[in-house]
């Protein structure tokens, strides 16, 4: 297991802001034995979290040319036929899966194909399990379409923790699926849009991994 190269910065910050704090306490309460180790104890907690929060496990990442793999580690939390406005514009079938703080947050492609759209919003920090989160949350939306011609949307939603989407796809890319395509910091949501009468394999509440399970088969 590697760290992932976004978790560099907070981890640095994460580590300055443990030596200030444990130097302070030393320095003003060394005779307080209880509350010293009440620090250090924060201290080593702390800096676990933020460690297994960027964590990138070495995986042996699934390809399949008729198959959308999970494009994020989480829970299922929506299949449902749904409106997508912003691209299609006309009815999808919605498969959502919510990533909580200890989930691995980096964002794998779930095809292989061409971006042929993308854009960024900037927006709101609502809970990712609000279904206003879709469309009133900071997020980004990718369309690849695939060898076959069929469009699939995916879209990173910031939840009420994260602060920061980051993508490292741009329209006219030639991804590969199961790579990454982006990552989202702390808890947050993945949503994907296909087309009407695609076979879905999950079920509600199914733990999946991204680059792994199989979400859905094209026709």
């Amino acid at each position: 297991m590697t760290i992932h190269k976004e978790g560099y910065t907070t981890i640095a910050i994460s580590l300055l802001f443990i030596f200030v704090l444990n130097a302070f306490i030393d320095y003003k309460f060394a005779d307080i034995t209880w509350l010293t180790w009440l620090v250090y104890i924060f201290s080593f907690a702390l800096f676990i979290i933020v460690l297994q929060f960027f964590r990138n496990p070495s995986r042996q990442f699934v390809t399949a040319d008729n198959k959308v793999i999970c494009p994020a580690d989480g829970k299922v939390v929506v299949i449902e036929e749904t409106e997508e406005g912003e691209y299609f514009k006309d009815k999808r079938l919605q498969v959502s899966i919510f990533m909580s703080p200890v989930n691995v947050h980096i964002n794998r492609n779930p095809i292989s194909g061409v971006v042929k759209f993308f854009k960024y919003h900037p927006g709101k920090y609502l809970a990712a399990w609000n279904p206003k989160s879709s469309t009133e949350n900071e997020r980004t939306t990718v369309v690849v379409e695939h060898a076959n011609g069929t469009p699939v949307l995916f879209r990173q939603i910031a939840g009420a923790l994260a602060r920061r989407i980051v993508w490292y796809v741009k329209e006219g890319d030639q991804v590969k699926q199961s790579q990454e395509f982006g990552f989202i910091k702390f808890g947050s949501r993945v949503d994907i849009f296909l087309p009407l009468g695609t076979k879905v394999n999950l079920e509600l509440d199914q733990v999946v991994k991204g680059g792994i399970t199989v979400l859905a088969e094209l026709s």
